[in-house]
């Protein structure tokens, strides 16, 4: 442990922003883990209710369900429901709306664990840009000849350019993982909200055919 805590303070000032970066992506990418499971976002109770909705009367079970989960599949899905009376342009923008902002629940996180696959190797430059300078300074004073003087500079350039790597690279390969995930759980609830608006819109338009139907009897 003491090895570990020496390695870092031999870093320089620079290794505490990588340190708050490493924890501060560990966090996210915990939660993201947690929050893009699959069977979290796409509720199979839910999908099950919307695929045997055979009719209007159906719609209060169907809302019924929706109710009980959160989410952003949920939600969509809801207000397709909640505005099932409208023409199916307007249904159809009221998911986009709900849309954009589920989308922008589902990636949240991930701009800042873009950012620190970003700046994590900065930081590490900026560790061995410090360190090189140290040693430079140290040559200027005393030589070449102190082997031990230098080796202080040495030390911080490739702790930090070591550590921002460690940091960034994993934070690139998770950040890459977890966008895929989020458009690929989109893409799904997508296509079960073109399904639900495909039957909403036949929905009301056997509600016109029949009151039609009923307006040419009242006149006969």
């Amino acid at each position: 442990m003491e090895q570990i805590i020496d390695f870092f303070v031999k870093g320089g000032f620079v290794i505490y922003p990588l340190l708050l970066c490493s924890i501060l992506g560990l966090a996210i990418v915990i939660e993201k883990s947690l929050a893009l499971r699959r069977k979290k976002v796409i509720v199979p109770e839910i999908v099950n209710v919307l695929e045997n909705i055979k009719g209007a009367d159906d719609i209060g079970l169907a809302l019924s369900i929706c109710e009980k989960h959160q989410g952003p599949f949920a939600n969509i899905i809801r207000c397709g429901l909640e505005n099932r009376e409208l023409p199916k342009e307007e249904i159809k923008e009221a998911l986009d709306d709900q849309g954009r902002h589920e989308v922008h629940n589902l990636e949240r996180g991930l701009v800042v664990l873009e950012t620190i696959a970003g700046i994590a190797p900065l930081l590490g430059l900026l560790g061995t840009v410090i360190g090189i300078l140290k040693v430079f300074n140290v040559i200027s004073q005393i030589g070449v000849g102190q082997t031990t003087a230098l080796s202080g500079g040495i030390s911080e350039a490739l702790i930090t350019t070591i550590v921002g790597l460690s940091i960034g690279i994993p934070a690139v390969v998770v950040y890459n993982f977890f966008t895929n995930r989020a458009e690929s759980l989109v893409l799904e609830i997508e296509k079960h909200s073109a399904l639900l608006v495909k039957k909403m819109t036949s929905f009301q338009t056997g509600t016109n055919s029949k009151v039609e139907a009923h307006a040419v009897q009242d006149k006969v």
